[in-house]
């Protein structure tokens, strides 16, 4: 039984549909699979902005609060850098003349102070 061109070219083109239809399908297929993880995904991406919003809100807030402590730093150093510029503008420099004279005298003083503690140690 021979087949006549018109009954070839439409088992052709029927061959051709399902081999069409079936690659349709797979393909229909696998974008569903795809668009369920993708979707899954989404949510867990979502869920970490989430997060990564509630870190930032807490590491802003810690950064407020530290911005507080640099500023009150700032002020106590500036606070102390006038009082060792008092310090030694006013006191030490004027009073470098007498420091050969004074030196030795503190030191022998510190001297006795320490004998006279073991001393009492010693008898108390």
């Amino acid at each position: 039984m021979s087949l006549t061109l018109n009954q070839f070219l439409l088992l052709v083109l029927t061959l051709a549909a399902v081999v069409v239809s079936t690659v349709v399908v797979i393909f229909l297929l696998q974008l569903r699979r795809t668009s369920r993880k993708a979707e899954a995904t989404l949510d867990d991406i979502s869920h970490l902005v989430k997060n990564l919003n509630d870190i930032s809100q807490k590491a802003n807030e810690d950064l407020a609060a530290a911005s507080e402590l640099i500023e009150s730093s700032k002020k106590i150093a500036g606070g102390l850098a006038d009082i060792s510029w008092f310090a030694s503008t006013k006191l030490i420099r004027p009073s470098s003349k007498y420091w050969p004279l004074l030196f030795p005298l503190v030191r022998m003083g510190w001297r006795q102070w320490k004998k006279l503690k073991r001393k009492e140690e010693k008898n108390g």
